[in-house]
């Protein structure tokens, strides 16, 4: 075995274990992947607990292209950027919650669209089973967008083990994380809306965006 085969096996025995598949999509010369990384949740409070990850294997070593991301949708989206055909990485239903409405449906077919469109400012991933939700800062990378910072924000209903995902738009970077701060001390008002409405455009086939079912431990 050589050293790059031993280390593609030593990824690939992580999975199950630390790493659960919660998406996979399998070519001749790449693989990839939507994880769900059981050790997020005992690193630094907020940490990321879903991974992107895309193995190549085509003439010579395997190379691995990787991102740590807060929500599945945007696994998802960054696949696709890289890709993967879009109906080929919808997430498994036996491992996921399901959206508990249709704006939540219509914000992730936009998100998994406009992946590229946005740049992460800051994130936090708040594993509490009495108040399970993920804020995520976003800036538009076109300087026009009347709404320049996005809040977009995953709560959780872990007893009936659904999710909603809403969005709001601000005019600085200050006002969007201001938001977030509020949220997780639990005293944020409603989220502004967009300047203007986007439009929804989804790849065909991309399954929704979900909440995996590990084990996870108050903040």
């Amino acid at each position: 075995m050589t050293a790059d085969e031993a280390a593609y096996r030593a990824f690939t025995d992580t999975l199950g274990d630390e790493l659960v598949p919660l998406a996979q999509h399998h070519a001749d010369a790449e693989t990839f992947y939507v994880l769900f990384d059981r050790t997020a949740t005992w690193g630094p409070p907020g940490t990321p607990q879903i991974l992107a990850v895309h193995l190549k294997r085509d003439k010579g070593p395997y190379t691995v292209d990787s991102a740590a991301l807060p929500l599945a949708v945007m696994a998802q989206s960054w696949l696709i950027h890289r890709g993967c055909p879009p109906d080929a990485i919808g997430l498994d239903p036996e491992l996921c919650a399901l959206p508990a409405d249709e704006t939540t449906r219509w914000l992730e077919r936009r998100l998994v669209g406009e992946g590229d469109h946005f740049a992460i400012v800051s994130s936090y991933t708040h594993d509490d089973s009495d108040d399970a939700f993920t804020v995520v800062a976003l800036r538009a990378m076109d300087e026009r967008a009347l709404s320049p910072f996005r809040v977009v924000v995953e709560e959780f209903d872990t007893d009936a083990w659904t999710y909603t995902l809403r969005e709001g738009g601000f005019d600085t970077a200050d006002e969007a994380l201001q938001w977030c701060a509020g949220r997780l001390e639990g005293e944020a008002g409603p989220l502004p809306p967009v300047r203007p409405a986007a439009a929804a455009s989804r790849p065909a086939g991309v399954a929704q965006a979900a909440f995996p079912r590990p084990p996870g431990r108050t903040r």
